[in-house]
């Protein structure tokens, strides 16, 4: 990607109460290059913020081959989908946040985002509807109507068009549980930042769901979490940095990026007595499993954007 076409980042991530804003070194780079299925490049996050091509560089130079940049709103949403389109690192995935689903409930407009939503999960390089879900952390109970709304309407893009589909479940698993068996869960279904209990990772495994591992099995506190994952065939195992959020350990709290997605891969491995290049190549065969392979469909984003104009400003 040309210089003149640096993706200026979309958001700027606060500070957050942390004492150490300076993004972590570079890890020892892995043996078998592995993709990040999970990641917010357009956040400005940190003392020194990364751009987004800065990011993809660094994460190619330890062993990070490609990612799956995640929308949250229409915005981040057309901007991962035209990434995708230009840069055979990104692949993308689009979607409204449940929290903000009933603030667009409110004013109207949910449906003409679920609209155009569907419109961008047609391209080549958009292979997944996400992150969406339910979150009952964030959001009470007058809200929830409009997020179950959302989640249903997300999984029937995702179902339409066949790509995956990216859960954010906090404090709601069984409410998540029980809208894609209502609504009929898509083949390749995926927990993103899984951060269930050994109940929910069973269940997870005898309907062949996958579950996505970030940086919060490297916590200290995540014993449960990692009795969980334990319990999961690697081969329903991906792995995700979420960045800039949940950084691994030994960092935790400073600026996450996914060129640190390494750590994760490799504390992974110690935990199921695997060698690293084995765990790797599982997860890429899985990744792409997931998400098809990197290498498909840049020729036709590229048409589409001349015909349409489009494209990645700076």
């Amino acid at each position: 990607m040309s210089a003149q076409h640096e993706p200026a980042p979309i958001r700027e991530r606060s500070a957050d109460g942390r004492k150490d804003l300076s993004y972590p070194p570079l890890p020892e780079p892995l043996p078998v290059a592995v993709y990040d299925n999970h990641t917010h490049i357009e956040f400005a996050d940190g003392e020194s913020p990364l751009q987004p091509s800065e990011q993809l560089r660094r994460a190619a130079s330890v062993g990070v081959q490609g990612i799956v940049q995640v929308g949250t709103d229409l915005a981040t949403s057309r901007w991962g989908a035209e990434l995708a389109g230009s840069d055979p690192r990104v692949l993308s995935a689009v979607a409204i946040h449940p929290n903000d689903a009933p603030g667009l409930a409110a004013a109207g407009t949910l449906d003409d985002a679920i609209a155009e939503l569907h419109e961008l999960a047609g391209r080549p390089r958009v292979r997944a509807v996400g992150e969406t879900g339910l979150d009952f952390f964030r959001t009470g109970e007058e809200g929830r109507q409009a997020q179950f709304r959302s989640f249903e309407e997300h999984i029937r893009v995702a179902a339409e068009r066949d790509i995956a589909l990216q859960i954010h479940d906090r404090d709601a698993h069984a409410e998540v549980v029980a809208t894609l068996e209502r609504v009929g869960a898509p083949e390749r279904t995926v927990f993103h930042c899984f951060s269930g209990d050994a109940e929910l990772a069973e269940l997870c495994v005898r309907n062949g769901w996958f579950m996505s591992v970030s940086g919060t099995i490297t916590f200290r506190n995540a014993s449960a979490l990692r009795a969980a994952v334990a319990l999961v065939p690697t081969e329903l195992l991906l792995v995700e940095t979420d960045a800039p959020f949940l950084t691994p350990t030994p960092f935790r709290g400073r600026p996450n990026a996914p060129y640190l997605l390494p750590h994760t891969v490799r504390f992974l491995a110690e935990q199921r007595g695997l060698d690293v290049a084995e765990l790797a190549e599982t997860l890429n065969a899985t990744t792409e499993r997931v998400y098809g392979s990197w290498g498909e469909g840049l020729a036709d984003a590229a048409a589409s954007d001349a015909a349409d104009g489009e494209g990645v400003g700076a």
